[in-house]
C-alpha cells in the first residue's frame, strides 16, 4: 500500500501534524512513559482540535486501524499506543481558560497536570490530581481520579463539570448535566470507553498557593511502628491531611545523608491542603517522631508538592503496578506490608501506602461511575527497573505482596489501577448496577468498540463473560 496515497485524504482534512515510520520525529512521538512498552504504529495523528480527532477517527474507520488514545503516554499497560494502528495524540491541545470568580475551568485534554496546576495556581486555584506532573490529565480523570488533594476535594471526577467527547462516529458532544447528563456520569469514572475527550471543565478549589508539605525518611527498622503510629493519627486528621506511607530505597540524592543511600528506608509524604500555619500544627505528631534520617518538611509551593515524587518515576524506566484497596490496616497487615517489602528486587521499586476517607468517603457515589470501596486505605506496589533482564522477578515480587495481603484485600479496584487482571476485576469494581450502565452507554456511543484500548466495557454486541465464553 502506498503510504502517500493512503494518508492523502486525511492530509487535506488534518490540522496538526501527521507522523509516519521513517520520519525523524517517529521515534521520539511513538514513545511512552513506560519502558517495557515498545510499539510501532503505523500513523501518529498528534490533533489540535477536536476535528482533527473527527478526521483521524474516520481515516481508522476507512483503512480498518486499531485505534489508541494518547494524553500524557502514561498508561501502564500500555495502552496510549498501538502496534501498527492509529495513535490519536492530544498533546499538543493544551487550553486553558480559568473563570476565578466562579471557580471554574475548562482545559484542553493534551495537558499534563503540571501544566494545569501552575494554570490554576495563578489564580490561588487547584483541582485533586496527579502525584507526577508528567501524568496527563485525561486518562488519570477518566479512570481513577487519585492525587494528594482527595480527603479534602475528593477523586478528580467528583470535580468534573462537563467534557467535550469526539465519538466513534465522528459526532462531537457535550457531556453535562443539562446535555448528556449519562455520558457525564460515565465519564466519571467509566474510563476511556465512550469517546475521545478533548476538553475537561473542573469546580476548581482554593488551594495554595503554599502549603505545609514535604518528606520525612526513617530508617526501615523504623518501619512497623512507624506504620502503626502513622495508621492511628490518619484516623484522627481533618481532612486537609493528605500523603502516604512509603517502603524504598533511599535514593542516592545530596539532600539524602551519605551513610543512608542506597539503603532500605521508609518515609512519609505530608500534605496538608489548607493554612501553612494550621498545617505545621496538625502535622506536629508526625514532624516529632523518632530520629528521622531527615525531615524536608515545611511551607512550599503547591506546584513544588506537585512534582515531589516526579524523580521516583522518571520518563522511559520499566514499570509495573499492582494495587488494591485496604479495608483495615491492622497489626498483623503491617507486619506483612513491611515483610513483603523486604523482598523489593530492585531499588527503583517502592511500596505506597495512601490514606482514604476524608471527602472520598463523603463522594456522591450515585453522581458518578466510580465505584469507590469502603476502605481505609489504597496499597500501591510499584515495581520499577531500568535494565530489560529480571522482569520476571520483578513482576513475581508485585503480584506476592499483593497475594500476601489478600486477607485484607478489598480486591478491586478503578481501571487505571488494573494491570493485567483482566475483564472479571473490572466488572467487580463497578458492580452489577453500574457496570450495566455503563454498557448501555458502550452501545449508544461506541457499538463497534472502537475504543477497545483501555479496561475495556465491551458493547452488547462484543458482550464476552467473565469466564472468556461467549
Amino acid at each position: 500500500m502506498n503510504p502517500t496515497a493512503t494518508h492523502q485524504r486525511l492530509e487535506s482534512t488534518f490540522g496538526g501534524e501527521l507522523i509516519r515510520p521513517g520520519d525523524p520525529a517517529y521515534d521520539t512521538a511513538r514513545g511512552v512513559w513506560n519502558g517495557m512498552i515498545d510499539k510501532h504504529p503505523a500513523l501518529i495523528a498528534r490533533c489540535r482540535s477536536a476535528e482533527d480527532v473527527r478526521a483521524a477517527l474516520a481515516h481508522a474507520r476507512e483503512h480498518d486501524l486499531e485505534v489508541a488514545v494518547r494524553g500524557g503516554g502514561h498508561s501502564p499497560p500500555g495502552f496510549s499506543t498501538s502496534e501498527g494502528g492509529l495513535v490519536i495524540d492530544v498533546g499538543p491541545m493544551k487550553t486553558v481558560e480559568i473563570d476565578p470568580e466562579s471557580r471554574t475551568g475548562r482545559f484542553g485534554a493534551g495537558l499534563n497536570w503540571g501544566e494545569l496546576d501552575a494554570a490554576t495556581q495563578e489564580h490561588g486555584l487547584a483541582v485533586t490530581g496527579g502525584r507526577v506532573t508528567h501524568t496527563g490529565i485525561a486518562g488519570l480523570t477518566l479512570g481513577s481520579g487519585s492525587g494528594w488533594l482527595e480527603r479534602k476535594h475528593g477523586m478528580t471526577g467528583a470535580s468534573l463539570l462537563s467534557a467535550e467527547v469526539v465519538t466513534a462516529d465522528g459526532r462531537i458532544v457535550r457531556a453535562s448535566v443539562e446535555e448528556n447528563p449519562e455520558l457525564l456520569w460515565g465519564l466519571r469514572g467509566g474510563g476511556g470507553n465512550f469517546g475521545v475527550v478533548t476538553e475537561f471543565e473542573f469546580r476548581l478549589h482554593p488551594v495554595g498557593p503554599m502549603l505545609f508539605a514535604g518528606q520525612i525518611l526513617h530508617p526501615r527498622e523504623a518501619a512497623p511502628e512507624l506504620l502503626r503510629f502513622y495508621r492511628d493519627f490518619i484516623a484522627q486528621a481533618p481532612d486537609e491531611v493528605g500523603g502516604g506511607f512509603a517502603l524504598l530505597t533511599a535514593p542516592p540524592a545530596d539532600f539524602v545523608p551519605e551513610e543512608a543511600r542506597g539503603k532500605p528506608a521508609c518515609g512519609l509524604i505530608l500534605v496538608y491542603a489548607g493554612d501553612p500555619a494550621e498545617g505545621e500544627q496538625a502535622l506536629r505528631p508526625l514532624l516529632d517522631w523518632g530520629q528521622p534520617l531527615l525531615s524536608r518538611v515545611g511551607p512550599m509551593p503547591y506546584t513544588a508538592v506537585q512534582a515531589m515524587t516526579d524523580q521516583s518515576h522518571p520518563w522511559g524506566i520499566r514499570h509495573y503496578a499492582k494495587v488494591d484497596f485496604i479495608r483495615e490496616l491492622n497489626d498483623e497487615a503491617v507486619e506483612v506490608i513491611v515483610a513483603e517489602a523486604d523482598r523489593m528486587r530492585s531499588p527503583f521499586s517502592q511500596l505506597l501506602l495512601q490514606p482514604l476517607g476524608g471527602a472520598v468517603a463523603r463522594m456522591d457515589k450515585g453522581a458518578m461511575a466510580l465505584n469507590m470501596p469502603d476502605a481505609e486505605w489504597a496499597c500501591f506496589v510499584f515495581a520499577s527497573w531500568w535494565e530489560p533482564r529480571g522482569e520476571e522477578e520483578h513482576i513475581a515480587w508485585a503480584r506476592g505482596v499483593m497475594e500476601a495481603l489478600r486477607p485484607w484485600s478489598a480486591d478491586t479496584v478503578p481501571p487505571n489501577f488494573i494491570q493485567d487482571e483482566g475483564a472479571e476485576r473490572l466488572r467487580r469494581f463497578y458492580g452489577d448496577e453500574k457496570y450495566g450502565r455503563l454498557v448501555a452507554l458502550k452501545d449508544t456511543y461506541d457499538p463497534r468498540n472502537v475504543f477497545a484500548l483501555n479496561q475495556n466495557i465491551p458493547p452488547s454486541a462484543l458482550r464476552v463473560n467473565p469466564y472468556g465464553a461467549r
